[in-house]
This record gives structure tokens, sequence and C-alpha cells, in this order.
């Protein structure tokens, strides 16, 4: 009996599985890498991957059976090669349902090198875990073993077009503002640091950082502003000019990348460092690591890593989650550090929640970024509005005990009422309170820096009013009989308006009991 075509590939494909993949225990070395590719945008990216790390980690391998030491640097490598080992490992079972489909060679190609693949994973995890822990010993089967199989090194390099395609980018900006009723991030209300890039020239590094790379300050020709392009490289930072974080404090920023998609690496992160140092490592004794993924072929986790008085910390986590359209359009990242507890939010969505991250207080005084395996000239990550400011004051305690509270934390897009989605968090705290007292009123009092001519900022401080008390109507469902506005401009300044950060003191929106 003839079996149909589909039947035959199904056939080749499991066979493939049974009698290929069982084989990964036996590993031969060197592996050679395959010359040529799939086709398959995944699968080539995820050989490639494997076979970069495995390249690294045999290297350290042969030092060791040399009895050469490792140094600094040589275990910063090994680390960060586990660390991608584990993103590379959990992306493998997504990829196989992207050979589905294929004609029978290419589904049998995939497989063998797929299977390749994850030997060159086994070995790697297998031995940077005992190079870190000094525990390397060769085994002589190992350096005997056969030679590997060179199979797929014959077949035609001819790629065919890879039928995959980028998903169409939709904006970050629901159109119901609905969404943002739970959004439960709350800014700090005393500013410590803020940048916005706008007092630096155009291809200058910006002047409140520092930096053991490169970078420089941009414009794009989509997105007003200026935006700071990082630079991806081994072991480079990226250190605002802060030094003296206190116990309670939020980090926000906004991303922008250009160039990403289903090519990048899946080792393509942004690390955002707390340390106990402002030199150009993780730090000396004491820091948390935060990294968030950008690569497109697959869905990446977070990682999390806390490191304190110079031992491995308690946290090494890996959190599941899939953020490819957010990091494509241009995400707002808010951090809330509250003593030892550690949150983390992507737009109005909460990733992180780690109770004790933070395993000792007061040693913790520096921000660092940091990007590696971004690929020079084509994947570009930028941030803006880097906005660091002190906790711990609960603005709806502070308003039912004093009347009257102000806050900077609600942010509206440049020259507009448009509210920023991130700033909901204090609104929804407002919310709570006249929720609490029904017979509280309040008078919504905006103000503006002074960018621009009296009578604009006038009218713009009162259209800010207008927006705050329309998101309380709108998304809390207060009674609009409650809530009154006012605009002052910028008549009533708190702070001079002569930088960007006294500017961001003197934008704020006060709630007055009426």
């Amino acid at each position: 009996m003839k079996l149909p075509k589909n039947a035959i590939g199904i056939l080749v494909f499991w066979l493939a599985i049974v009698f290929i993949i069982p084989n990964t225990e036996a590993q031969t070395k060197p592996l050679k890498r395959p010359k040529s590719k799939v086709g398959v945008s995944s699968v080539d990216t995820f050989v490639s991957e494997s076979f970069d790390i495995y390249d690294k980690v045999y290297k350290y391998d042969a030092y060791a059976k040399a009895g050469t030491p490792l140094d600094d640097e040589d275990i910063d490598v090994l680390e960060d090669a586990l660390d991608d080992l584990t993103g590379l490992g959990d992306s493998a079972p997504n990829i196989l349902g992207d050979i589905d489909g294929l004609s029978i060679l290419k589904q049998g190609k995939a497989t063998l090198q797929m299977n390749k693949a994850k030997k060159a994973l086994k070995y790697s995890i297998k031995t940077a875990k005992e190079l870190l822990l000094g525990q390397r010993e060769r085994d002589k089967k190992e350096e005997d073993s056969e030679e590997e199989e060179s199979n797929t090194n014959n077949e035609s390099s001819k790629n065919p077009s890879d039928s995959s395609t980028n998903k169409e980018e939709t904006s970050n900006i629901s159109d119901n503002i609905e969404v943002y009723s739970k959004f439960d991030f709350v800014p700090g209300d005393e500013l410590l640091f803020f940048d916005d890039f706008s007092q630096d020239f155009i291809g200058d590094f910006p002047s409140k950082w520092n930096t053991n790379g490169s970078g420089e300050v941009v414009k794009t020709n989509k997105v007003k502003g200026n935006w700071f392009q990082l630079k991806s490289g081994y072991n480079i930072h990226f250190i605002p000019d802060l030094n003296n974080l206190p116990e309670d404090y939020t980090i926000e920023f906004d991303v922008l990348v250009n160039g990403v998609d289903k090519n990048t690496s899946s080792t393509a992160r942004l690390h955002i460092i707390i340390s106990d140092n402002p030199k150009f490592n993780k730090g000396n004794a004491h820091y948390v690591e935060a990294s968030i993924p950008f690569g497109q072929y697959g869905a990446f986790d977070f990682r999390l890593s806390n490191f304190f008085n110079k031992n491995t910390g308690d946290i090494n986590s890996n959190i599941k989650a899939d953020i490819r359209d957010q990091v494509l359009n241009q995400p707002h990242i808010s951090i809330s550090v509250t003593k030892k507890r550690y949150r983390l939010w992507i737009n109005q969505v909460k990733y992180v929640d780690i109770p004790r991250f933070v395993q000792e207080l007061n040693v913790l005084n520096f921000i660092k970024f940091h990007i590696n395996n971004f690929k020079d000239d084509k994947e570009q990550l930028f941030i803006r509005n880097l906005k660091v400011a002190k906790g711990g004051v609960d603005l709806r305690r502070e308003l039912l005990s004093k009347g009257k509270v102000s806050t900077n934390g609600i942010l509206f897009d440049s020259g507009s009422a448009s509210i920023q989605p991130q700033s909901y968090g204090i609104i929804r705290q407002i919310s709570q309170v006249l929720m609490q007292d029904e017979n509280l009123k309040l008078n919504i009092i905006g103000h503006t820096d002074s960018d621009g001519n009296d009578d604009t900022n006038l009218k713009l401080s009162k259209n800010r009013a207008d927006a705050v008390k329309e998101a309380l109507i709108k998304v809390y469902k207060i009674s609009g009989d409650r809530l009154q506005t006012d605009g002052k401009g910028e008549s009533i300044p708190v702070v001079d308006n002569s930088n960007s950060a006294e500017k961001a003191k003197n934008r704020r929106v006060e709630f007055v009991k009426i």
C-alpha cells in the first residue's frame, strides 16, 4: 500500500527523532558547526547561538586541560554563557513547531541540526558548571570518542527565503484606558535624578553619565526628543551620576529599539543592576540584577539574581513571560524598591515581585545599565526619561491628614494633556481616598514648567487637571460633582527652571480638599 506524501514526511521526521536524538548522550568532541542553514529563522538562530556558546566553553575547557588557571574575566564569560544557555534550552521545544510543514528533506536536515545544537548545549552546560566550581575532569571516553557526523555539511548551502514575517507593530498605549485601573505602581515623591537628555548635544555622550564603553545622544525619525543610545559589549556599563540611594525608591525609564526582529539573539538583553560601587562591574560584594529579553523568535524569560557579602545570593530565577510585542513598541519600565522588596513592571503589567530580593539594606547605592548581544549597526537600543525618586510617602495618608498632596508622578505627553499610562498608580491612590470618604471633595490643580509662553502654559495646566478629573470619573467611577479643576501654569514653581531635573519637579498636580 502506497503511503500518502504527508505520511512519509511524518514517518521520516519521527524516525529521525527516535534514532538520532537519543545519541545526544554520547558527546563527541570537537563538535563541528553545521556549514549550511536550514532556511528557518528560529532553527538557524538556535543552532548558531548554541555553537557560539559551545566555542567559548570549549576554549576554557582546553585551558583547564592544559592547567592554565582562569582569571576573573574568564569566570565572568563563563557565568554569562551559563545564563545564556538556560534561555536557549527553554526555547528549544517552541522551535520544533516551526519545522512542521517543511519538505521531507528539510525536516530531516532541521532535526539533524537541532540534534547537534542540543549536543553542544549539553556539553556546554555540564562543562561550564564544572569549570566554575573547579571540578572539571575530562573523561577519557570523551577524548577518544568517534568523529562527529558530517552529513549535513555536504548538503546544499542554498537557503530558501524565510517565510516567517515579523508581527505588525502595534501601539503600546491602549485605546481603552480602563486597562490601567489596576496598575499599582506609585513613583517616589522626592526626585533624586532625572535625565531626558534635552541638555546634551546630539552625538555627545550624556553629561550626567559615565561608561567604560561608548554611547551617544541621538534623535530618531519616529519619536520626538533626545534618546541615549547604549552600545552593546562585554562588561560595558552605563552609570548615571547618582550615588546615594535610600531604602525606598523607584526607577523609571522609556526604551526604544530599532532593528530587532526574529533574527535577534535570544541572549540580547538589557541588564539593570543596583550595585554597591560606581565601577564597571556588577559589584564588589553586593548587587541585584534584572535582565529583560529582546529576542523575538521565542518567548524568553526575565532573569533575576542577587549577590551579597561576596556570596551567591538566594535568588537566581527565570520568570516566564512573553513580552515580544511590548519591547518593540517603546515600553515604559518601572521598578520599585521598598526596603527588601523588589517589583518590576513593563507598561501596566507587573512581572516581578520578590519580597526579599535585597538581602542587606543600605549597601546598594548605584544604578548601572548593560546590554549585550545586540548586533552592531543593525540592532539598537535607546533609553530616555530616566527618573529616580525617593519613596516612602503614602499619598492617601498625606491627603487625609494634611488635606492636600502634591505629586510630579502624574506624567503627560510633552505639550499636551494626554496622561501617560504609568501615571495611573497615583490616580488610583487618589480614587481610593475618595471611595473611603464619600463626603470628600477635591480641587485638582495643574502646574507646568516655564517652557512656552504664560498663556499657553496656563491653558495647558488647566487641561491637564481636567484630564485627571476625567480619568477619576471614567476609570475609577468617581462622581464628577465631587471634583473641581484649576490651572496655575508656571506661576508657582517649587524650584528654579534652570535644568531638566528642576523642570520635572515643577510639572506637578495638586489635590486639595474643598
